[in-house]
């Protein structure tokens, strides 16, 4: 966990005061709602089609007990009883008040939340790996440089008006939970051949309307280096970046039309302006932000426990041991993976009781410590082996313990037309249905890894165009309209989708999928050949033959 300093306490709290004399002023009609909205959105409040929706950051997906208490207690005095987690490691509420959100912002403050630069053209939460710091095999902790490059950024007053909102990702494993690739700067760190850590940096990711994967700029920038670079990029897309046009103003089109090698050019001779100035990183700063984060004392444990060992006769624990438990980097511990995906349920959801609870249960089983994946679900990052079955139970009785992580009814969904005014189609119905549809756990692990991604507008806040099956609805004629894309990913080898062909509608959506399912269980050559890679190996046409043969 990271320490907020007296720095951070203050800005925290400054800018609730501040947001709380804005809102005055908007209720007393001082301030019009166009005057207000430039105001509100880099406080993290947006006007959906009910109410206010708030949207709080989680930095780098960490969150102590304390503040998890704190998310719940604003889920239960403010809102409906409960939040929505979402794919860049924030929490969202769609039921506060306007009158009392300056109340909810200052509760938060008291345990070192905030929602500065959740929204607006400005740079958002800085989001890393679930996994950092216990992941096996990573270079080091990426949340040390998440932290440092938000420090940099929060309020930083050269690009708190950018062309567009701007986002970045952290990682520091081979295997890719961050989805660095749809972002405009995706940073992984690496060790050079002297041993030196640094990042190879990529930009112009990023998903919407026009989708693009990023492109590695540099191989390898040193660490002490990689703010100037950050910088270096922004000034180039804040002197370049479309402001007359909404949507050509994100650094994926700067990056598009100017081509790799120019753009690269351009940002290498910003950088070396500035490289060797004061944005230049000490040691003494890195080993700061290190000496803030403080580790669990671990334990030396055994790799298999006796309460482990017998509690494998239980196959509903086995289940959900294979599917929700992984490795860590101390023997005789394991990361859990709590789905937020229950049969039936709104993907990423959790109530104010199942926050309270979950707080719990970590100050119990996992040093006080929870974190927020990029695809809606939580983690508990610290946990004994001897301890999975007492927590296994414990999250079973809460809801908690549906065994389908990264399995199909693991979706990622935005919260579509239901509650975003920007919508064209519903999101959370085809969810849940597809998770009824898929409910037999036997069924699911013979399918095995499949992602399905689901947005309800071309916004594509629910990832669709990097799901291993893509889902995008669209408005046509007044009905909706929904897209069908496969063989996306967000990973280490992220891909765009490709699209199987005519949009269908609302009630076949899910008919859809049991098709393209079937024809992945028909077509792949062995069990366990991942729909992925069957998909790369015949492409699309034998799905589209499924799916259109009948219709």
């Amino acid at each position: 966990m990271y320490a907020y300093d007296e720095i951070d306490r203050t800005l925290v709290n400054e800018r609730v005061s501040e947001f709380r004399d804005q809102v005055k002023r908007r209720l007393s009609g001082e301030l019009t709602e166009d005057e207000f909205k430039i105001l509100r959105l880099q406080n993290g409040v947006y006007l959906q089609l009910h109410a206010y929706m708030f949207r709080v950051a989680i930095p780098y997906g960490t969150l102590a007990t304390n503040q998890l208490r704190a998310l719940a207690h604003v889920a239960r005095k403010y809102d409906r009883g409960y939040g929505h987690f979402t794919t860049r490691q924030n929490i969202q509420f769609n039921w506060i008040k306007l009158a009392e959100l300056p109340d909810a912002l200052e509760d938060l403050a008291k345990v070192g939340i905030h929602a500065m630069q959740t929204s607006g053209n400005n740079m958002r939460n800085v989001t890393s790996d679930q996994w950092a710091g216990v992941a096996p095999g990573e270079i080091e902790d990426p949340r040390i440089w998440s932290e440092l490059i938000r420090q940099h950024t929060t309020l930083h007053p050269e690009f708190s008006f950018l062309p567009r909102k701007f986002k970045i990702a952290i990682t520091a494993s081979d295997h890719d939970r961050a989805a660095i690739k749809i972002h405009d700067i995706g940073l992984r760190l690496i060790k050079n051949e002297k041993g030196e850590t640094g990042f190879e940096v990529l930009v112009g990711g990023g998903l919407g309307r026009t989708p693009f994967i990023a492109k590695t700029i540099k191989h390898f920038v040193h660490g002490r280096d990689i703010l100037s670079y950050i910088e270096a990029i922004l000034r180039v897309y804040n002197q370049y970046g479309r402001r007359d046009n909404i949507y050509k103003a994100r650094i994926k089109i700067l990056v598009h039309e100017l081509g790799i090698e120019k753009f690269s050019r351009e940002v290498e001779e910003e950088w070396q302006h500035i490289r060797n100035s004061s944005l230049q990183i000490d040691d003494e700063v890195i080993e700061d932000i290190r000496s803030r984060f403080t580790y669990p004392a671990y334990e030396k444990l055994p790799h298999m426990p006796d309460e482990l060992r017998q509690a494998a006769a239980d196959p509903d624990f086995e289940a959900w041991r294979k599917n929700s438990v992984a490795p860590h980097k101390n023997q005789g511990y394991s990361i859990v993976t709590i789905s937020l995906k229950p049969i039936g349920a709104p993907p990423g959801d959790a109530t104010a009781e199942q926050m309270d609870a979950l707080a719990d249960l970590a100050d119990k089983y996992s040093f006080g410590e929870i974190r927020v994946g990029h695809e809606q679900n939580l983690a508990l990052p610290h946990v004994a082996k001897r301890d999975l079955p007492a927590l296994w139970k414990a999250l079973d009785k809460l809801g908690l313990a549906t065994p389908n992580v990264n399995l199909i009814t693991d979706i990622i969904a935005c919260p579509g037309l239901d509650y975003c005014s920007l919508a064209n189609a519903r999101s959370i119905p085809i969810a849940q249905e597809l998770t009824r549809r898929f409910a037999n756990h036997e069924l699911a692990n013979l399918i095995g890894r499949l992602h399905i991604n689901i947005s309800g507008c071309i916004n594509a806040c629910g990832h669709h165009h990097v799901g291993h099956i893509g889902i995008l609805g669209v408005e046509k004629n007044g009905e909706e309209v929904y897209q069908i894309t496969i063989g996306g990913r967000a990973d280490e080898n992220a891909a765009l989708g490709n699209l199987i062909g005519p949009g269908v509608k609302f009630d076949e959506v899910a008919d859809v999928v049991e098709d393209i399912v079937e024809a992945y269980l028909a077509l792949r050559e062995r069990p366990e050949e991942l729909f992925m890679d069957t998909v790369k190996r015949l492409g699309v046409e034998p799905f589209k033959e499924r799916v259109y043969a009948t219709r």
